[in-house]
């Protein structure tokens, strides 16, 4: 039996779909490229902006004729969805989509097993969207798999209800997983080849347990922690929310050569007027604090972030004092949107919605400022020698593999030697805006 898995969305969502995968597994499947050879097709969905959204219903379309096909040669393929459109939009999800046989909140993927089993004994048309009071955590299988660079979820959901946005009511509350289960994961994936991490949550660095002793413990004692794990070389985070950060997860980028000298720190405004509509809890000046603080304690970091543009009632003011953020600043690398009214959020009703061509207008603008900043952080990395972790090799250079920099830039080498999962120093020769280029050193 073979199954299809493709993934809309954040790092998250990646993360989700290889544990279903493992569930999968377990249950004799295995992983197909190719949608017109599974058993299963399972669509990972996102519901941050609206487009995201609309690529599931064209989709779910698309395949419904590959289930057509297969059932005309008296084969079934079940479509399976799950992720976050599933519980922000389940009632209308079932109604615009009937060719959907089963479908999962992002809370509830580790019920696949017994929904495939009520599939099997004719009940059809299943719908599981909820926050079981379980965590799904604690269900799901043990590792099966892992690639050389890989995600390991550690916090999920969100507290913070920014005006904006539907994390909250799509994966619930904030919660962080056990010390001692992500210590158990984390040598589990490195058993598997996994030689570099990066650590997920919607808020990561809200993270906290307590440790063996019954310490509390924040991120940064995390990452020193599964720093001492042999085998492991890299480790990352991602995504941080600027006023939880702590001085001992700074200090961690200081202390700990496995953690890599990046950090993506959403700004989304540099008005605070924005800022305080959209519910973000701090002011610019505390954010540029957060900043130095960083590059006082890693002088060599690359700072990125996230950006709306025409959030309700930004004002050209506004939206000047983001490019003087973003020029203050000097990004490495960053994502930059248009404000996308998603329902059910307050900023969906709030007055003084922005015109769509001024919305346009003002990304274009942001992103050449960006788009130029990042370019001369690649440029700036030309004569230097980095160490890179290559993930794969290209499909049109039969010499050619490609990896990721300490600051997740691709780099591509020629070798005539295999280089895949291997960490080398490679010296760069060529930078575009969003690659380099070098040679084993």
């Amino acid at each position: 039996m073979k199954a299809y898995i493709k993934t809309f969305g954040c790092q998250m969502n990646v993360y989700d779909s290889a544990r279903v995968m493992d569930t999968l597994a377990v249950l004799g499947y295995t992983e197909t490229d190719i949608p017109e050879d599974a058993d299963i097709i399972v669509i990972n969905t996102c519901h941050i902006r609206e487009k995201a959204s609309e690529k599931l219903y064209s989709e779910v379309g698309r395949l419904m004729q590959i289930k057509k096909d297969r059932q005309a040669q008296k084969k079934d393929c079940l479509i399976i969805v799950i992720g976050c459109v599933v519980q922000a939009e389940k009632d209308e999800l079932m109604h615009r989509a009937p060719g959907i046989d089963i479908a999962l909140g992002p809370q509830n993927y580790h019920e696949l097993p017994e929904l495939l089993t009520q599939y099997a004994r004719g009940h059809k048309r299943l719908l599981k969207a909820s926050f079981p009071t379980e965590s799904k955590f604690d269900k799901l299988p043990t590792i099966q798999s892992s690639s050389v660079q890989t995600y390991l979820a550690i916090q999920e959901g969100c507290d913070n209800f920014c005006t904006y946005c539907v994390v909250p009511y799509t994966r619930g509350a904030e919660y962080s997983r056990s010390w001692t289960e992500i210590k158990a994961e984390a040598n589990a994936l490195v058993r598997h080849g996994a030689k570099e991490i990066m650590l997920l949550g919607q808020n990561v660095n809200c993270w906290t347990d307590r440790d063996e002793k019954g310490r509390l413990v924040d991120l940064g004692d995390l990452v020193r922690e599964l720093a001492k794990i042999e085998g492991l070389e890299r480790l990352r985070y991602t995504t941080s929310y600027p006023s939880k950060m702590t001085q001992n997860l700074i200090d961690a980028h200081a202390d700990t050569p496995k953690l890599m000298p990046y950090v993506h720190l959403p700004a989304q405004a540099g008005s605070d007027k924005t800022l305080k509509a959209m519910n973000r809890k701090y002011t610019v000046q505390g954010y540029e604090d957060i900043v130095e603080r960083f590059r006082k304690a890693r002088p060599d970091i690359a700072i990125s972030s996230d950006f709306i543009v025409g959030f309700p009632g930004e004002s050209e003011a506004d939206f000047e004092e983001t490019l003087a953020l973003v020029k203050r600043i000097n990004y490495a690398s960053s994502f930059s949107f248009k404000f996308s009214a998603r329902p059910g959020t307050p900023a969906s009703l709030m007055k003084h919605q922005i015109k769509e061509d001024v919305k346009v207008e003002r990304l274009e603008r942001l992103q050449q400022l960006l788009f130029t900043q990042q370019r001369a952080f690649n440029d700036g990395c030309i004569g230097k020698t980095l160490d890179v972790l290559f993930t794969e090799k290209s499909e049109k250079h039969p010499n050619q593999y490609i990896g990721h920099s300490p600051y997740l830039q691709n780099v591509h080498v020629e070798s005539k030697k295999n280089l895949l999962n291997t960490a080398l120093p490679v010296q760069i020769t060529e930078a575009t805006l969003t690659s380099l280029t070098g040679k084993i050193s």
